[in-house]
This record gives structure tokens, sequence and C-alpha cells, in this order.
């Protein structure tokens, strides 16, 4: 006679036994219990990327196929039709034109004095702690405060010319000049950011081995090599990580024009952001600034795929 074991009740957790099988697998095992913890621990950041940035993304782009007129209350389909009249809008183009120049200009100026800043603080001289300080301090003053100081100093009658005057030179209206305003703003944006930058390539260059450069000091290489050989690929990691955040950042410039210049003189100084701003909240063309916000993320999109994929070339990996 045989006997048939005992049914495990299901207060004990034993695992139900198939008939002629192995033991039932729980449905919750460990790995997916651990995926599923990993999912509800990112899921608010994918609930708000996909509230405040995906599905406004979607929007703009479906907006930029109408043409909203808020204050007739006209929401049309007009498929191209606003990519076409950007292509013809002489205003567009001005504007493509005055971020190309803030965007180099920037750029070139900000990492070229964050850089010569940061070898400068390296060389652990008397006072850096001082020197650094001065140059961050900027960066966690208000944009706008800081902004507005600056528009005071850089008129007519402000503290820069009262200086220059000082020195016998009679500066310009900076920011009432074709060819000035847009280098005051320049100047304000980088004096505003350069401390950051500062920082990170110090911090890069502080993590440079000493016994590589002194190595090449003994094979004869001057400084300006030694920098450019083995300083400068040591730290390309940081030069690309810090030319995307100023580019990024140039092409998304709007409270430094608004409270500095408005887009003048005449268009001179009126980037993509503020045409944007222009068209949509002061001409009412919702449509038409969707159509520029989506031009705006193509050319962020490319230049950073760009620069992105220029780091296979000069950009340092150690293995």
């Amino acid at each position: 006679m045989t006997t048939t074991a005992p049914r495990p009740s299901a207060t004990t957790g034993s695992p139900v036994s198939r008939r002629g099988g192995a033991p039932r697998r729980p449905w919750l095992t460990y790995r997916r219990r651990d995926n599923l913890t990993g999912l509800l621990m990112v899921s608010p950041q994918l609930l708000g990327s996909a509230a405040f940035v995906i599905g406004p993304l979607v929007a703009v782009v479906w907006y930029s196929l109408h043409e909203w007129r808020v204050l007739a209350n006209e929401f049309t389909f007009v498929g191209a039709g606003n990519y076409e009249r950007l292509a013809a809008d002489p205003g567009f183009h001005d504007s493509l034109r005055a971020t190309g120049l803030f965007s180099v200009g920037l750029v070139v100026f900000n990492i070229s004095l964050a850089l010569a800043l940061a070898v400068m603080l390296d060389q652990k001289l008397r006072g850096t702690a001082v020197f650094r300080t001065l140059f961050f301090s900027p960066v966690v003053v208000t944009l706008v405060a800081w902004t507005i100081v600056w528009g005071f100093l850089l008129q007519d009658n402000g503290g820069i010319n009262a200086f220059l005057e000082v020195l016998g030179l009679d500066g310009p209206n900076w920011l009432r000049g074709e060819s000035t305003s847009m280098l005051g703003v320049v100047v304000v944006q980088v004096l505003k950011n350069v401390g950051l930058n500062m920082v990170l390539f110090l911090a890069a260059l502080q993590g440079v081995p000493e016994e590589l450069k002194e190595a090449a000091r003994m094979d004869g290489a001057g400084p300006w090599r030694v920098f450019r050989s083995i300083t400068l690929a040591l730290i390309s990691p940081t030069i690309l990580l810090v030319s995307i955040i100023t580019v990024v950042g140039s092409l998304q410039v709007f409270a430094q024009i608004a409270v500095l210049t408005q887009g003048g003189p005449g268009t001179s100084t009126t980037v993509l952001v503020y045409y944007l701003y222009q068209q949509a909240f002061q001409f009412k063309e919702f449509g038409y600034a969707s159509a520029v916000a989506v031009v705006l993320f193509g050319i962020v999109l490319v230049l950073t795929l760009i620069q992105w994929g220029l780091r296979r070339r000069f950009v340092f990996h150690e293995s």
C-alpha cells in the first residue's frame, strides 16, 4: 500500500508540487523583484520627463503645423506652412546670424579664459584661494541682478566709460552701437559663467599625474609641448563636457538680451530664443513661434551629436 505525501499548506510558503513534475516556480522571483524595485525608484523621473519634456516637445511639434492666432481664436492646420514662412523670413535669418555670433563668441572666450585661469590656479601660487573666489562668485549671483548691474556699467555715462575717461579714452555707448552691443552681451555672459568652467578645468588639471609630465620633461619636451601633448589630452573629457554645456547654454540665452538690449539696436542682438519670445508673446503667433522652437531644438540636437561624435577622435579615454 502506497502513501501519498501530504500537500503543503498555504501558510508554510512551500512551493506546491505539480503532479508528476518539478515544484512550481513562483512568479515574483528575486530578479523580477529587483527589477520592479528599480522601476519604482526611477518612475518619478520617468513620469516627470514624460509630463514636462516629452509631452511638451510633442505638443510644440503639433502646434508648429498649425496657424494659431490666439486673439482671433483661430487654430488652422497649415502643414509645413510655418517652416516655409521661416525660410523666407528676413527676421529669422537675422536671428540665426545673431545666435551664431553670440555662440561663437561665448564659446571661444569662455572656454579660453576658463582654461587659462585654471592653469594659473594650478600653479599653487600665493593668493590663489582669493583669486578663485573672485572669479567664482558671479556664478552664485542671480542672473537678472548681475545683468542689471552690468546694464548700468555699460551705459554711455556708466562706470566702464568713466574708467576709460580717466585713461584718456572716449568709450562708446556699448549697448546701443551696432558693432558693440553683441560684444557687450558676450562679455557679460562670459564673466557670469567663466568661474564654473574654471573650477571644472581646475579639478581636471589636478588629476593629471605629475609623473607623466616629469617623464616628458626628461625626454626634452618644453612647457608648451607638455601642456599640448599630455595635459590637454588627459583633460579632453572635461573639455568635451564644458564645450557641450557652453554651446547648449549659448543657444538658450534670453534674460541677458531682454534686460540689456531687448534685441537691439535693430536686430543685431535678437537671438533665436528672443525672436521666439517676440513671435509668441508680443505678436501672439504661437504656431509660428512653435516652428522656431522646433528649429532651435534641431540645431541644439545636431550640434550636440556632432560634438559627441568628435569624442572618438579628440577625447582621450583611459583603458
